[in-house]
């Protein structure tokens, strides 16, 4: 079974030989930890792949991201790192008045792009080839106006709040009428909905505002007939019936921030679970052992053999490589 083969096995509860292997490394691990990522991988290679590919030169973009300092990105939102290897947070956002709105503009030049080299790969791959997108209309959104100014929007729902919304919604879609046309087998989008216990806001005001954006995003992805990852932090339990509804193939979400047995009595099955493994305590602060004790608890809450789970999990600057390597080991197990 190629690579391939065995992640649409999973998508499609077929029964796959093995779940899927997926390791996501922190920019730390990539600058710092090189000869570490490089045995990991060999000695569990991966069932996903990346495309070769580089979104446009962006106009507002300076500095070097995800390093110590001051960044600003293709939408000219600037973020402050105080450390290597972590994007930073936005502290000054560009719209803090909405008399300012008409100065935001989406960087429509960074899809001048090859994307022609995407739609080659698939012939000369033979792992799942993933594309991690830009698309992310909640986070962006924040970035611009800063957190709590778009909580406030959302409470009271502004004209402005709309009009930046779908400016902002009508740019990923432009984004993603490019990844559809191109030969990846899956298209990925984020948004980091929950806290360590529930939502941000309301499943209601998230039903109403940000679910149809949703929606217009699956049905452009799954009419070309390419798989929908979506990916978000924290509690998100109350949405996980919304998201199937729309039609996400496969989601990453923090199951040990939710009652990973109930998750699975109400949803295995239905969606595949992407992942993961605890990277709050186990992964940086567990012993291999307790790592090991972890992916046992995945397991046997969703994986039966049947499909519908990813062994994916995320390697942070100060996680141990013995703790992510006990992930893979016991996935073999």
């Amino acid at each position: 079974m190629t690579p391939r083969e065995r992640v649409i096995r999973s998508l499609e509860f077929d029964s796959p030989d093995r779940a899927p292997r997926h390791l996501w490394t922190l920019p730390g691990i990539q600058f710092q930890r090189a000869d570490e990522l490089r045995a990991m991988t060999e000695m569990f290679p991966e069932d996903f792949a990346g495309p070769p590919f580089s979104y446009g030169k962006a106009l507002r973009a300076q500095g070097l991201p995800n390093r110590r300092g001051s960044y600003t990105d293709e939408w000219g939102c600037t973020f402050e790192a105080l450390e290597d290897g972590v994007v930073g947070e936005v502290k000054t956002p560009l719209l803090q008045d909405w008399n300012d709105l008409h100065r935001v503009r989406p960087p429509m030049e960074i899809l001048d792009a090859d994307w022609d080299s995407v739609s080659q790969i698939r012939d000369s791959a033979d792992r799942f080839i993933l594309a991690s997108t830009t698309v992310r209309p909640f986070e962006r959104m924040q970035f611009l106006r800063g957190t709590e100014n778009l909580l406030m929007d959302i409470a009271l729902r502004p004209r402005e709040f709309f009009e930046l919304r779908d400016m902002v919604h009508e740019f990923f879609l432009a984004e993603l009428e490019h990844w559809v046309r191109t030969g990846v087998d899956g298209i990925s989008f984020m948004d980091d909905w929950g806290s360590q216990a529930s939502l941000l806001i309301s499943p209601m005001s998230w039903r109403v505002l940000y679910k149809p954006l949703y929606q217009e995003y699956c049905d452009l992805i799954r009419s070309h007939g390419k798989y929908v990852f979506f990916h978000s932090d924290g509690n998100i339990e109350e949405i996980i019936p919304d998201l199937i509804e729309i039609g996400v193939d496969a989601l990453n979400s923090q199951l040990f921030c939710m009652d990973l047995e109930r998750i699975a009595s109400r949803f295995k099955g239905q969606i595949t679970f992407w992942g993961e493994i605890d990277r709050q305590w186990l992964l940086p602060f567990g012993t291999p052992d307790q790592v090991r004790e972890g992916v046992r608890r995945v397991r046997a809450a969703l994986d039966d053999g049947r499909g519908g789970v990813i062994a994916q999990c995320e390697w942070g600057l100060r996680d141990p490589f013995e703790n992510i390597k006990a992930v893979f080991e016991a996935w073999l197990e």
